[in-house]
């Protein structure tokens, strides 16, 4: 018998009873309708991040971060906290959970789960699982100094502002790829991290768009 997303992922829902903003809560109700795509390649190596939303300055942020030169993968690149799955984790959640703590310093019950976009595959060959989750803010972060070069908390409006939108061209398979990127000041999200990205602005209800 198939199983329903919250019998299949229970841990998801640990916390769907806690009250929130309209706007953080339609994106719920967005996301519990909406069983992610998994991708169960054994051969990929497993990991997981969180993409955590959350109210700044009367608009709506995303909390990302410049990883720093002394990481073992994707140097310096922007990406979403997160990393790859130990095999003390008992689950992909407490996985993204575990890596919010060690790389940002959130206390994992500071983290409301909202739910689960579909599974991205890098080109260094991660499965990851993608969760949506928020953080009561103000918040005191704690940055890992071996792991994170810069703190970037990025507003979805300069997301979705056309002016920030670029576009990643290169070679693969012998083909032409081509894929959506976003400035931000002196930064750019690409790869796998701007997929995320996408997928999430595809899906996000319009009180989070201001």
């Amino acid at each position: 018998m198939l199983k329903t997303h919250r019998e299949a992922c229970p841990d998801l829902y640990t916390k769907m009873s806690v009250s929130l903003d309209p706007n953080l809560d339609a994106l719920r109700g967005t996301l519990s309708h909406r069983p992610p795509e998994t991708n169960d390649d054994e051969s990929l190596l497993p990991a997981s991040v969180f993409i955590l939303v959350y109210r700044k300055d009367g608009s709506y942020s995303l909390l990302l971060n410049k990883r720093s030169q002394m990481v073992e993968h994707h140097k310096g690149e922007v990406s979403f906290p997160g990393g790859a799955r130990d095999p003390e984790d008992a689950t992909f959640l407490d996985a993204a959970l575990r890596e919010c703590q060690e790389e940002m310093g959130i206390d994992p019950q500071d983290v409301t789960t909202l739910g689960q976009l579909d599974d991205v595959v890098t080109r260094s060959r991660f499965r990851v699982k993608v969760f949506v989750g928020t953080i009561p803010y103000p918040y005191a972060f704690e940055p890992s100094s071996v792991e994170i070069a810069e703190v970037l908390e990025v507003p979805i409006s300069a997301l979705l502002d056309p002016s920030n939108l670029r576009e990643e061209v290169r070679w693969a398979g012998g083909n032409v790829v081509k894929s959506t990127c976003y400035a931000y000041g002196d930064h750019l999200i690409y790869g796998a991290t701007a997929q995320m990205v996408d997928r999430l602005l595809e899906l996000i209800p319009p009180g989070l768009r201001d």
